[in-house]
């Protein structure tokens, strides 16, 4: 069963227009689902399996790892073999893998599945939006990333709850398992109404060593960081890995600057402010997936909430996004970028230090949901603008990857701090099962993590605040000519192009930053003849 329809012919509000938006909502949402499930289920996968922190922590980073590997170079096989082709290998793999995971009859079994679950979801991931761009005829594109964008935030806001209540309803099992009708659906979708498209202008062949490199060595560094505190850091394994992340991120570097077509081109770090603005999302995003590991382990831990309770105690934070996110990034475009950046990420630190009385017998109204709403409001000042910033840094040619470096640096930065966090705070061995050892460990924890959060407010003084005026007054002053109207006999005017910028990804921001780029185009002007605007 084929797609009969060509690249860019889709229609909105046809059948295959329906069948494309489907495949794609159920492509990533599936994967956002997963990344949420997890965390709410970490207690019970312990509990079953007698399983350490480092035990957890390698649940957490044996996905995160080959993500965070593997996302920059999966988007570019898309573009080169087939978008519908690799989406259709990472949802296949993705599938297989949760079967895998939700059999697993040990705490190794389960990360080596995660690890391959990784991978099927960096060839996933970057699909979705891809797909919208290449199916759909250019006049109903924004219409279609709208509608994806829209519903794959419903769908990451209710996850957390849906997560608990599969755990709670049967086993933490389920919280994979589910992922297979899923996958099998968006198969069935995928095959039936998404045409093939690919870019005919690609030449050489995707930088494979590039990612190679760049996991071994995240491989090494994260082994070291989970396992140093266990056997010591003088242990030869620890040591070993050591050596291994270094050898390889080092000759990832020598690699990048090397390559006629880099996986990190490195003149985008030429930039100071595409620097500063991936720095703070680095730190940022390190506290934020360091506070989502705890969290619901001390709400379910230390504070007795179920599975299903615990998944909705963060439901504010999904609702304050999809309600204020695109709002933000456009204040942002407004007044400039550097003031949000700044406070937003002290808002997020005030949160957490109110996180820290979150203790056994703490009420949800009077000091939960207060710290939660306080957090929410600190992801909103600083999602979109901070991605608004790396796109308005990068030169227009390399938007796709500057997006996808910044979606990186923030995946890694969460990796990491899973990796330390634990250990930094005094967790070990069971400790996350014992109520008291754990909340003193949140509590250190909040704290560690709030520091993060104003090294990174104070990192982003360094951001032009300009940064984003070029493309705003150049899309007034084109919407001002398009308004004069056309004397008789002049000549056509040629508009400027729009540069790149984030679309309004409502789905996106507490696990890494959007990755949805509304492309350069021509800005429609008033000219001689009816037919010119672009």
């Amino acid at each position: 069963m084929t797609a009969a329809l060509s690249q860019g012919e889709v229609r909105w509000g046809s059948p295959a227009a329906r069948g494309v938006l489907t495949a794609t909502i159920l492509g990533s949402g599936m994967a956002f689902l997963d990344g949420t499930v997890v965390n709410i289920a970490l207690p019970r996968i312990g509990e079953e399996f007698g399983a350490s922190v480092a035990g957890l922590q390698w649940i957490l980073d044996g996905y995160l790892l080959s993500l965070a590997a593997l996302i920059l170079v999966a988007g570019s096989l898309g573009d080169r073999y087939g978008r519908r082709r690799i989406f259709l290998l990472g949802v296949g793999w993705f599938g297989v893998s949760s079967v895998l995971c939700g059999l697993a009859v040990s705490t190794e079994m389960l990360v080596v599945s995660r690890v391959l679950q990784g991978i099927g979801g960096a060839l996933l991931t970057p699909g979705s939006l891809a797909i919208i761009q290449s199916s759909f005829v250019r006049a109903d594109r924004a219409r279609a990333i709208g509608a994806w964008s829209g519903l794959g935030g419903i769908a990451g806001a209710i996850g957390p709850l849906v997560g608990g209540m599969l755990v709670q309803l049967w086993s933490w099992r389920l919280a994979f398992l589910v992922n297979v009708p899923i996958a099998l659906l968006c198969v069935w979708f995928t095959r039936k109404y998404v045409p093939e498209s690919c870019d005919n202008s690609m030449d050489g062949h995707p930088d494979v060593w590039g990612s190679v490199l760049g996991a071994l060595g995240l491989a090494g560094i994260t082994a070291a960081l989970v396992e140093g505190p266990g056997r010591g850091f003088g242990d030869p394994l620890v040591v070993g890995a050591v050596v291994l992340g270094v050898v390889a991120l080092a000759a990832f570097v020598v690699l990048q600057r090397r390559q006629r077509d880099p996986l990190v081109p490195p003149d985008l770090f030429a930039n100071r402010t595409f620097v500063v603005a991936n720095a703070l999302t680095f730190v940022v995003y390190a506290a934020l997936s360091g506070v989502m590991m705890l969290f619901v382990l001390q709400l379910q831990t230390s504070l007795g909430y179920s599975p299903t309770a615990a998944g909705l105690a963060g439901l504010p934070i999904s609702v304050l996004m999809l309600m204020l996110s695109a709002r933000s990034g456009k204040a942002a475009q407004r007044f400039g970028p550097r003031w949000f950046l700044v406070i937003g990420p002290m808002i997020i630190a005030a949160a957490l230090l109110l996180y820290a009385r979150m203790t056994p017998g703490a009420s949800y109204l009077l000091v939960v949901l207060p710290a939660t709403v306080v957090f929410g409001l600190g992801l909103v000042a600083v999602v979109a603008p901070v991605t608004a910033t790396v796109l308005a840094a990068a030169a227009d040619r390399h938007a796709g990857v500057a997006s996808g470096v910044n979606n990186a640096i923030a995946r890694t930065g969460g990796l990491l701090a899973v990796a330390v966090l634990p250990a930094a705070a005094g967790l070990s061995g069971a400790a996350y099962a014992d109520p008291v050892a754990l909340t003193a460990g949140w509590q250190m924890a909040m704290w560690l993590c709030a520091g993060l959060c104003v090294v990174g407010g104070l990192l982003a003084l360094g951001v032009r605040n300009d940064v984003l005026a070029p493309a705003e007054s150049e899309s007034r002053a084109a919407q001002a000519r398009a308004a004069e109207p056309a004397g008789v006999g002049a000549r056509p005017v040629t508009a400027p192009a729009e540069a790149p910028r984030p679309g309004d990804c409502m789905s996106c921001g507490l696990l890494a930053p959007p990755t949805h780029i509304v492309p350069v185009r021509k800005v429609p002007m008033a000219s001689g003849r009816p037919d010119e605007a672009a």
